[in-house]
């Protein structure tokens, strides 16, 4: 009897210690996470130790404010424009380069948030000092609406490259999901080619000489909008011109221009756009003279996409392998003229501007701004007036989806990962408050409205 009890307490005292192991193990793995989170002793990197909440019934949305709301998963609802937190950060410079050790974070997973996750520093951005200078009495630098000039930051990296990545700064953007970050990526996967991103030797615009110092630019969609619009000189007479996508111009001068100063792309748009807009008489990216290139890292098929470009090979791996990107650009690509948007950049579209209520839901990881948005708040940010061109207007279903069908009228397809009309309803506002000028048809029978400067 007493040897059978001996032999109990033994097996509880084995019990104990095997547990005490678990509970300094499961301690000491949770040190390296925390330690994980601490990256700087400028920012409050407490992302990975307060994991960032992804439940509740909280709306991201809310209609109170003039430009919509941000609710957090914690904290009172916050005005895109103007939160408290936002205006906080306006004053700040994040410093993001701060010495810390030599080894990436774990990787987080998108499958393991149920919707957006909100961090700590989840509204912390490079920023470039001091902003980009300008003499224009009419520059959107210089615009009264109250609410748009404390979300807008003139200041905000627009470009990444390669002296600007450390494992900070890794481990830091590795919070956040495609295109805004590096969540889920290996990091010797992306590295291999954002250390060959050269940094910019020059603004993406300079002023035109013998000018009133004004920087006027043209952003070019592809809405059926332009269908007839007879716009085509108007556009060409701005200093720079944007286009995006499956930009078609040969055939379409008459309501589009011909004119590009500078094209946004992702991998994407500048290899799917050559097969699918072939029967409307596209046949190659805009390739201008002197034309800059403008890259959205959208996902790892981009970064295997710059890897080949930068090296003159072909694409090693992914979805375009032993593709030659070079090829792609008319023999217009030069990397003194090519650029890449910084995450932080894009975030920082979405967070202030364009925050989708699909966010919210389970298929957050999917929802962006379109790549005409991204272009658009490009202009706004390197040039001093702005006017957009083929953006979706509120009379959107009185035309087709595209310019360029002229012969069919197709609907526009709401896809799930952009929100075409929180985006339209932006533009208006924008528009309403002088800050754009939108292009909107005055009868779609009877002609069109001829723009005027605010």
């Amino acid at each position: 009897m007493i040897r059978s009890h001996l032999q109990f307490l033994g097996m509880v005292l084995q019990t104990s210690r095997i547990f005490s192991l678990l509970l300094v193990s499961s301690a000491a793995t949770l040190f390296v996470v925390v330690s994980w989170g601490r990256l700087s002793r400028n920012i409050s990197w407490t992302a990975l130790a307060r994991k960032a909440t992804h439940t509740g019934e909280d709306s991201l949305l809310d209609s109170g404010s003039k430009f919509g709301n941000i609710k957090g998963n914690s904290g009172p609802p916050a005005s895109v424009f103007t939160t408290a937190q936002k205006a906080k950060t306006d004053q700040t410079t994040a410093s993001t380069h701060a010495a810390v050790g030599e080894t990436p974070m774990p990787v987080l997973s998108r499958e393991s948030f149920g919707k957006l996750p909100q961090w700590d520093f989840e509204d912390v951005y490079n920023r470039d000092a001091p902003p980009r200078h300008t003499a224009c009495a009419q520059s959107v630098q210089n615009s009264e609406d109250e609410s748009f000039r404390k979300a807008f930051l003139p200041d905000i990296r627009l470009f990444m490259h390669k002296d600007d990545i450390n494992m900070s700064e890794w481990n830091r953007l590795s919070h956040f999901n495609n295109p805004f970050g590096f969540m889920g990526f290996k990091y010797d996967d992306v590295m291999a080619s954002v250390k060959l991103i050269p940094k910019p030797k020059e603004p993406l615009l300079d002023t035109k000489p013998g000018g009133d110092g004004c920087v006027r630019c043209a952003v070019v969609g592809t809405a059926g909008i332009l269908n007839g619009s007879r716009m085509g000189k108007e556009i060409d007479a701005h200093d720079y011109v944007f286009r995006m996508n499956g930009a078609v111009v040969k055939g379409y001068e008459e309501d589009v221009g011909n004119r590009t100063s500078v094209y946004v792309h992702t991998a994407h748009a500048i290899t799917r756009s050559l097969s699918l807009l072939k029967k409307y008489g596209y046949s190659s990216a805009p390739n201008d003279e002197g034309i800059k290139y403008v890259m959205i890292p959208e996902g790892m098929r981009d970064f295997y996409w710059l890897e080949g470009l930068f090296k003159g090979e072909k694409v090693s791996a992914g979805q375009y392998h032993n593709k030659q990107p070079r090829m792609y650009y008319g023999g217009q690509y030069n990397e003194s003229r090519f650029y890449v948007l910084h995450q932080d950049f894009l975030r920082y579209i979405r967070n202030r501007f364009l925050m989708s209520a699909t966010l919210n839901t389970s298929s957050w990881a999917i929802v962006r701004p379109t790549n005409g948005a991204f272009t658009l708040f490009l202009a706004l940010h390197t040039c001093d007036v702005v006017s957009a061109y083929g953006f979706m207007t509120e009379d959107y279903k009185k035309y087709s989806n595209y310019y360029f069908e002229r012969t069919t009228k197709t609907s526009v397809v709401f896809y799930l990962n952009h929100d075409y009309i929180l985006e339209k309803n932006l533009w208006t506002k924008l528009h309403n408050s002088k800050i754009i000028r939108l292009y909107q048809r005055a009868d779609s029978e009877t002609g069109t409205e001829e723009l005027k400067p605010h």
